[in-house]
């Protein structure tokens, strides 16, 4: 979804604060999307059954497809086309159930709350990484308290239920759905729990137990607790032309943070709740030393200005209207 605060913040960054490159080894320490059909993705997700490929989609005026990237070339290895489903709308979001099925979210909404419902497809994850057409399952989603714009739709890994948080500039909240999504009528998600964000993403970590929400400009991390979720610390968010995604490795280790663009790079930040004996990898980590001396001191510089300035458009804005 395009907002023009993202693109002030994207040419700040481009333009007075690049940062350093990750380093050019392969999988979790990031890599680049390199399909020229791939230009607005808008979500992000590990595969398990495929070591090493990242699922993504474009958000809107694509069509029924989903791209499977091999992170170590940053390359295409599947196109897949949905069948069974309608026309995509704004799908915005994507997450891998416990059963290695793809959940894509059709959730978005750039009027705010103008739809009286969105969908959510389901399929199986292929088993070969060839082009090919899957039949999907289409439902209907409604809200318990009216229409909304959403980006973050994430099944949880274990119980598969399916949550969304909704997108407010204030702040939003986690949406439960039920047990189990019926194709019969519409399926009703409820707010359990307020998310201090405006949130783009949201993944779980591979056991369940901890919650990733990011922004444009950060993210929090949370301890799922049962749904009751129990906000543990601020998350560290690369400074992205327009953050739209986060996936957790399929290991754990590493978040993955993408956004939109042609040409589009994830990057791979440490998870705070890396497994026990897994150590953090050399580069790209909160550890790493393009974090470090000069270059810490150069990233948090580039935060004040973008926020700064960023603040500044906006007050201009008010001014004017």
């Amino acid at each position: 979804m395009r907002r023009p605060f993202a693109l002030l913040a994207g040419l700040l960054l481009a333009g007075a604060c690049a940062l350093p490159a990750s380093a050019d080894t392969p999988g979790d320490q990031g890599f680049t999307i390199k399909d020229p059909r791939v230009t607005e993705s808008s979500g992000l997700a590990a595969s398990r059954l495929h070591p090493g490929v990242y699922w993504t989609h474009n958000d809107s005026d694509d069509g029924p497809y989903l791209y499977a990237v091999d992170s170590a070339t940053g390359r295409t290895v599947a196109r897949i086309t949905l069948r069974g489903i309608g026309s995509p709308r704004d799908v915005e979001a994507i997450s891998i159930g416990p059963h290695n099925e793809i959940y894509a979210g059709d959730i978005g909404d750039n009027l705010g709350g103008k739809w009286p419902y969105v969908w959510i497809y389901k399929l199986p994850e292929p088993k070969r990484l060839t082009d090919q057409t899957v039949t999907a399952t289409q439902y209907v989603v409604k809200y318990e308290n009216g229409p909304r714009d959403a980006e973050s739709l994430l099944v949880h890994p274990k119980t598969g239920r399916v949550y969304i948080i909704d997108k407010k500039q204030d702040g939003g909240h986690l949406y439960e759905g039920p047990a189990t999504l019926s194709t019969s009528g519409a399926n009703v998600f409820r707010p359990v729990a307020p998310v201090d964000l405006w949130a783009t993403d949201a993944a779980f970590s591979p056991d369940g137990r901890h919650l990733a929400v990011r922004g444009y400009l950060g993210g929090i991390y949370y301890d799922w607790n049962g749904g009751r979720i129990k906000r543990r610390s601020a998350l560290d968010v690369p400074l992205q032309g327009q953050g739209e995604s986060v996936s957790y490795s399929a290991d754990g280790t590493r978040l993955m943070y993408g956004s939109e663009g042609a040409d589009s790079a994830v990057q791979a930040k440490d998870a705070p709740d890396r497994p026990a004996g897994k150590s953090p990898s050399a580069a790209g980590g909160s550890g790493s030393s393009a974090d470090k001396g000069s270059g810490g001191s150069l990233k948090v510089g580039a935060v004040i200005v973008v926020a700064g300035l960023a603040a500044l458009f906006g007050l201009r804005r008010l001014r004017r209207s």
